[in-house]
């Protein structure tokens, strides 16, 4: 399984104080040191946390590849273009938003996405589509031209957090799924098969698979078990981690959960 180390959230840090402390290319070569298998870094339209100048210096020391998250706002296209980066995964983006709530709408935007990976691949840049777990968004990522899906995997990890954690004891507790503990069991293991259909279906029809959002110590172990999922992109939790125990153990104890 190959470990996407998402950087954001070192960013998010220092964007709380506007300080260059800590400083993202140190971020960037402890997670290379310790087990990465790629950088995963989100320019988003606001600017909350990855700067266009973080992007460039990224894309220039980084040893390792870069997936650069980014949304299909020309302007951004425009600077993923100049950037080249080894993969760009077109994610949806709002400003409201605290993070990114689903998959792309692969149907109602269906010809701004075209239209992106047929600019991204006039650079020669393969792209992935971030895409809710169904047959019928595998398809249609496969029909606009994607090399890669990525299964946005939130919605299994807010039902295993809600029935396997204090979450719902929390100020945090997603309300909709304050329910019944069987009723979030079986609302879990539809979430998996749901995962598990759509890599299935996203490999037969000859795209690669990753799996990336809420994705943590103790509910990956339920990715792996997905043999057609070959990448996963975690970033908060690392940086979560890292508070405790040092961002290199956190790096190297996510990639030894993640290795087949």
């Amino acid at each position: 399984m190959k470990l996407g180390v998402n950087i954001d959230h070192v960013a998010v840090l220092r964007e709380a104080r506007r300080v260059n402390d800590p400083d993202i290319l140190n971020a960037l070569y402890v997670a290379c040191a310790n087990g990465a298998d790629q950088i995963t870094i989100h320019l988003r339209e606001d600017r909350r946390h990855i700067q266009d100048a973080d992007a460039y210096s990224i894309m220039k020391h980084s040893a390792l590849p870069v997936n650069l998250e980014c949304s299909i706002n020309r302007s951004i296209l425009n600077i993923v273009t100049d950037l080249k980066p080894h993969r760009a995964t077109l994610v949806p983006e709002k400003r409201e938003e605290v993070t990114t709530e689903g998959g792309l709408d692969v149907f109602t935007y269906e010809d701004e996405i075209s239209y992106a990976i047929e600019l991204l691949h006039d650079y020669i840049i393969p792209v992935s589509l971030f895409i809710d777990p169904s047959i019928e968004a595998v398809e249609k990522s496969k029909e606009l031209g994607a090399e890669m899906v990525e299964l946005h995997t939130g919605s299994f990890a807010n039902i295993f957090a809600m029935l396997n954690s204090s979450l719902s004891h929390s100020n945090h507790s997603v309300k909709e799924l304050e329910l019944p503990r069987h009723e979030l069991a079986i609302r879990l293991e539809k979430s998996i098969s749901d995962i598990t259909t759509a890599a299935k279906h996203a490999k037969k029809i000859g795209l690669e698979v990753a799996a990336g959002h809420g994705l943590n110590y103790h509910n990956v172990s339920h990715m792996m078990s997905i043999a057609e999922i070959t990448e996963l992109n975690i970033g908060q939790s690392i940086v979560a981690k890292s508070v405790f125990s040092g961002l290199a153990e956190a790096v190297k104890e996510m990639k030894r959960l993640t290795t087949r």
